[in-house]
């Protein structure tokens, strides 16, 4: 059997909590979360192999530090599958995935009900699997796929 290196990628929060949820337990000792540093974050990987980067938020700057540390920590993990619920933080990770041959899994928040996020909406051309929760979405997103926590 091939070892897929996985990686699951979330801001801090809400984001890292859905993508915890929706992890099966038969990849849990295989994925490596990467999100930002805070009190949350820390607590809940504490038992999870992980790493913090910077959240970009809105700051043209720390976007352009998190994408140096997103090339380093790609560069280090490898991965073949990417998946991520948002936000801005996944972005420069999840493109630099795309092009170097990662699986990309979008898995849209559940808090998107009519549209779909700037990171979702950002994503859906780059993914190869778009999840969203609402069957509503389809006909807006068609490519997506349905799916729920």
């Amino acid at each position: 059997m091939i070892k897929k290196n996985i990686v699951g990628i979330a801001s801090g929060g809400g984001h890292l909590s859905e993508l915890q949820n929706i992890i099966p337990k038969s990849i849990k000792n295989e994925i490596t979360y990467i999100t930002c540093k805070n009190g949350h974050t820390k607590e809940s990987l504490k038992e999870e192999k992980h790493f913090f980067i910077i959240d970009p938020h809105i700051s043209r700057f720390k976007y352009f530090i998190n994408t140096c540390q997103a090339i380093i920590l790609f560069l280090k993990l490898r991965p073949s599958i990417i998946i991520s619920t948002g936000a801005g933080i996944a972005i420069p990770f999840m493109i630099l995935g795309y092009f170097l041959g990662s699986k990309i899994i979008f898995i849209e928040s559940g808090a998107s009900i009519s549209t779909l996020s700037k990171t979702g909406e950002f994503m859906y051309k780059y993914a190869n699997l778009f999840i969203v929760h609402y069957t509503h979405l389809l006909d807006k997103y068609p490519n997506s796929k349905i799916g729920s926590l």
